[in-house]
């Protein structure tokens, strides 16, 4: 098996998707997790490449958000749509990756993205409350490279 077949259980996967679930009940942002073992790109620019290759752009309100690991690189990207950026200050994203950094640094990686994905959802809900109409826009699966 790869380092990232390995990187997390099967019950991990599925507490971190419940994770994603729950962040979503409160804002009308989408939330996607991939995990790959390296990349040759600018970790940015392969974050990218993977919210594209997601379709993450077709949210009606440009309010995706992909957190990108490259498990063997030791790096993570977190990337808001557009819709995000443009009423977001421009260190919006720095509590989410400070508070998986604390746990990635004691090696807690799972608990790192559960972290991530609940305080993303947090992040996202003031700016993109859930709303009555809103469906769930985007798979909530874990992708993998």
């Amino acid at each position: 098996m790869s380092k990232v077949e390995d990187f997390l259980s099967v019950q991990e996967e599925q507490e971190i998707v419940s994770a994603i679930r729950q962040a979503e009940l409160n804002t009308s942002g989408e939330i996607r997790v991939h995990i790959e073992k390296s990349t040759t790109l600018s970790h940015y620019d392969r974050a990218l490449e993977v919210f594209s290759t997601l379709k993450m752009y077709n949210t009606k309100q440009e309010n995706a958000v992909l957190i990108y690991v490259a498990v063997e690189d030791h790096k993570f990207v977190i990337y808001g749509d557009k819709g995000i950026d443009t009423v977001v200050p421009k260190n919006f994203w720095d509590t989410t990756k400070n508070t998986m950094q604390e746990q990635f640094k004691k090696g807690n990686f799972k608990q790192g993205i559960i972290d991530g994905v609940l305080k993303a959802g947090e992040e996202l809900k003031a700016h993109f409350p859930w709303q009555a109409n809103d469906e769930d826009e985007l798979s909530n699966e874990i992708s993998k490279g």
